[in-house]
């Protein structure tokens, strides 16, 4: 039997619509379809590709901004142990040390490690807190100059090395072929870099803004959820090893803003005579409140900064006894003499600056029409809920720069006192300063209104004299006084510094600053009034106008003048908030 004839095989089938087309019969339709067919491998190979860089890319930048956001969060959590500008001084020299290890030993970190470099990213983050926790009790030890670095190279530091290993290890797989050789090899760093930075000021403000609305958004919650994100981009079988770090978070880190880790504080303060009544975080640091059992009184804190107390032993007639003089002298500002003077029941008074409450309170008490302008709103509530700030005024929760440049026309010569009374974080928030703030508050006084401006500086440097330069040139009839007595020169000599509460007393008319004899309706019934109310140290000009004789003014384009000196200036504040509480209660928080 003759053997079947062979049906010759025809080209690549062209699928239609909906079916399938007959085969190709001639040698141009077979090219045709496959040129079709490798269009589409092409077109299917360049959408692998794209997939592929893209995920390079987002993961590269799921990493950077994680990283980010960890530095923030960082100095945010030393700010209550060190004071924000203290905190700040060194860190970006730690990030810079951590960025510049983990590019160039992404290699070595992957040869001699037994495990991926990015399974020990949620290790390393996971335990952050429980370390912060045990090296904030050193803090004494560490010293305000040297501690948050030494904290941030033990904690902050590995996860920088880590992460940006783990970048650079992402990055390698990056195809940069059709960037000319001179400068691919330079791309991927730089433009790491300069996203982190953008990613880390931008993160900055919304932390500040959005800090405390939540316990996921408090200094250690923040640590903890940035932990379990790491957790989920790394997962593996050694997360089993995190698990002693969330035990002491859940059960022992007392910076948790729980009430079990407030019950714990609480517990190990009242050994030492102290005790929680309340904190919070919000936008300018880390809030609470605390009753001294032994000597009585309750103070309110700010990060490293004392906002004011008062007397607990000795009760509350018609306002509470301050334990600090300074805010009993701002109250003066009544006492100035003018001839135009109206009743306290007809004046209207600006505070700036709340703290507890202490000058306002009495100003409320005496029947003037009292606004505070404070930012923090944690502040305004813990002054009205624990220190007894009157219900009877007006509050404004606004930055003070804002509000008053959009009032500045409705409020022309409004009021007939102003106190301006503002600091936290070893420093002065150098805006509120300026000439143009300055003259802001001038353009609201009355014709013959008067302002009372607290300034916490160092007689040593330069700042306060520049500061002083800057008020005298807006009031140029004022009076300078100091809280406290001047130090002995034995004294200066072996601290270094002169750090005080400097209030200046300034009139908007061209008469001389005098005060009226206090009556016993000025003392409020309250003892600390009765000694202190008067300004007792005067400062005459030579003890700080010399050091800043060449500097001029400060205006808001120039707020460098002050800015060089932060650093010194809360060193310097640092070591004195240390002799006014015991070092264990800034460490406990």
């Amino acid at each position: 039997m003759p053997p079947r004839k062979q049906t010759p095989k025809k080209g690549p089938t062209q699928t239609g619509d909906g079916g399938l087309k007959k085969p190709a019969e001639t040698k141009e339709e077979f090219e045709q379809e496959l040129k079709l067919l490798a269009g589409q491998a092409k077109d299917e190979s360049w959408l692998k590709w794209a997939i592929g860089q893209g995920i390079v890319y987002v993961k590269a930048a799921a990493l950077i901004i994680l990283m980010a956001v960890y530095s923030n969060v960082s100095l945010l959590t030393l700010s209550p142990v060190y004071g924000q500008i203290a905190a700040t001084r060194l860190h970006e020299r730690v990030v810079w040390a951590g960025l510049f290890v983990g590019w160039g030993a992404n290699i070595v970190l992957r040869r001699v490690l037994p495990v991926r470099t990015i399974t020990l990213l949620p290790l390393v983050a996971a335990y952050i807190p429980m370390q912060q926790f045990f090296l904030f009790q050193a803090s004494e030890t560490f010293g305000a100059n040297f501690g948050p670095a030494i904290t941030e190279a033990l904690t902050l530091l590995p996860l920088v090395v880590f992460s940006t290993a783990c970048i650079a290890d992402v990055l390698e797989n990056a195809d940069l072929s059709k960037l000319p050789k001179s400068v691919a090899g330079s791309v991927p760093g730089l433009t790491s870099y300069a996203f982190f930075k953008f990613v880390e000021k931008e993160t900055l403000q919304q932390l500040f803004t959005q800090i405390g609305q939540s316990l996921p958004q408090t200094r250690v919650g923040l640590e903890l959820v940035l932990a379990a994100t790491y957790s989920i981009m790394a997962r593996s079988k050694h997360l089993v090893w995190a698990i002693p770090a969330i035990l002491h978070a859940g059960f022992y880190n007392t910076h948790l803003m729980t009430p079990m880790a407030t019950n714990s504080l609480n517990a190990t303060l009242q050994a030492s005579g102290w005790s929680l009544v309340d904190r919070w975080e919000s936008n300018t640091g880390y809030i609470s409140v605390l009753n001294n059992h032994n000597d009585g009184y309750r103070t309110m804190r700010c990060d490293h900064s004392l906002l004011g107390g008062e007397w607990t032993k000795f009760g509350r007639k018609i306002v509470a006894e301050p334990i600090y003089s300074v805010f009993t002298q701002l109250e003066a500002v009544r006492l100035i003499q003018n001839p135009k003077k109206v009743p306290d029941n007809e004046a209207k008074a600006l505070n700036i600056g709340l703290g507890i409450g202490t000058t306002p309170s009495a100003l409320i008490a005496h029947g003037i029409d009292t606004t505070i302008v404070e930012i923090d709103p944690v502040v305004y509530d813990f002054a009205k809920k624990y220190f007894g700030l009157p219900l009877n005024h007006t509050a404004v929760i606004q930055d003070a720069i804002s509000w008053s440049q959009s009032n500045r026309d409705t409020l022309h010569e409004y009021y007939d006192y102003i106190v301006h009374d503002v600091f936290t974080g070893g420093a002065e928030p150098i805006p509120l300063f300026t000439h143009e703030f300055l003259s802001g508050l001038r353009h609201m006084l009355k014709p013959n209104g008067v302002i009372a401006i607290n300034y916490a500086g160092d007689f040593t440097l330069p700042p306060l004299g520049i500061v002083m330069n800057t008020i005298r040139e807006v009031f140029p009839n004022c009076r300078i006084f100091r809280e406290s007595e001047a130090p002995s020169a034995e004294t200066l000599e072996e601290t270094g510094r002169d750090f005080d509460n400097v209030i200046v007393f300034c009139a908007k008319s061209g008469d001389k600053v005098i005060f009226r004899k206090p009556t016993e309706a000025d003392y409020l019934g309250s003892l600390a009034r009765r000694a202190y109310l008067l300004p007792k140290h005067e400062v005459n000009e030579t003890a700080f106008l010399a050091a800043s004789a060449d500097a001029g003014i400060l205006r808001v384009n120039e707020t460098e003048k002050l800015e060089k000196w932060h650093d010194q200036s809360a060193l310097g504040h640092w070591a004195v908030m240390r002799t006014v509480i015991p070092s264990y209660i800034w460490e406990s928080w």
